[in-house]
């Protein structure tokens, strides 16, 4: 259930904030500037860790008080031990990882839970201009030209859940969303959300 107390945050930071159980471990993997960790450690008094690439996003969570540290996530995560974590959060990062598979699988590895959350690239308005337009999509979701993007992966809500059955992991909870331009406000999709949601959070675990 999504609590008042968390309107401030991005519609999808909501939903994965009403997921956390109080006192978790949890670490933000790719966490920006410390939203939802500063939310959590405020709120539900989990004990936070953060990896973040960019020093100035660090600075930023370093001076709300978060224990962030600089590097590449692919490369910090090995440092840790098995399930040193109760949540593993990598919130709209899949689509820029050069191995995403191996990731997850570390996520697994270190946290007793992992959540995922991407744009959905399944989504109408990107269908549409790639099927009338003719051209490299562009929302308010995806706002990067193709010559700039950080985004390397392209995926849909529905090529995560095959993922999940091919590579044999337990998809615990699923909720699509669709949200505003400025991502603040959005809504549960239920009916056709491949088509309809402008992203994916998934809760999931090993089998």
């Amino acid at each position: 259930m999504i609590s008042e107390n968390n309107a401030n945050l991005r519609f999808d930071l909501q939903v994965i904030a009403s997921w956390i159980e109080p006192g978790s471990r949890v670490i933000g993997l790719g966490c920006g500037e410390g939203e939802l960790l500063h939310y959590l450690k405020k709120h539900k008094n989990i004990r936070e860790t953060g990896v973040e690439i960019m020093e100035e996003r660090v600075a930023t969570c370093i001076a709300k008080g978060l224990t962030v540290i600089q590097g590449d996530i692919s490369e910090e995560i090995a440092d840790y031990a098995d399930n040193t974590f109760d949540y593993v959060i990598l919130s709209q990062t899949l689509q820029q990882v050069y191995q995403p598979l191996e990731l997850i699988h570390e996520m697994m590895r270190i946290g007793r839970q992992v959540i995922v959350s991407f744009p959905n690239f399944g989504h109408w308005h990107i269908r549409g201009q790639v099927l009338f337009r003719g051209i490299a999509p562009v929302t308010p979701q995806l706002p990067y030209q193709w010559y700039d993007t950080p985004n390397i992966r392209i995926l849909s809500i529905r090529d995560f859940r095959e993922f999940s059955r091919r590579v044999n992991f337990r998809i615990i909870r699923e909720v699509a969303i669709d949200s505003d331009n400025r991502n603040r406000f959005g809504k549960i999709t239920r009916f056709l959300p491949n088509l309809r949601a402008t992203y994916g959070i998934f809760l999931i675990s090993r089998k």
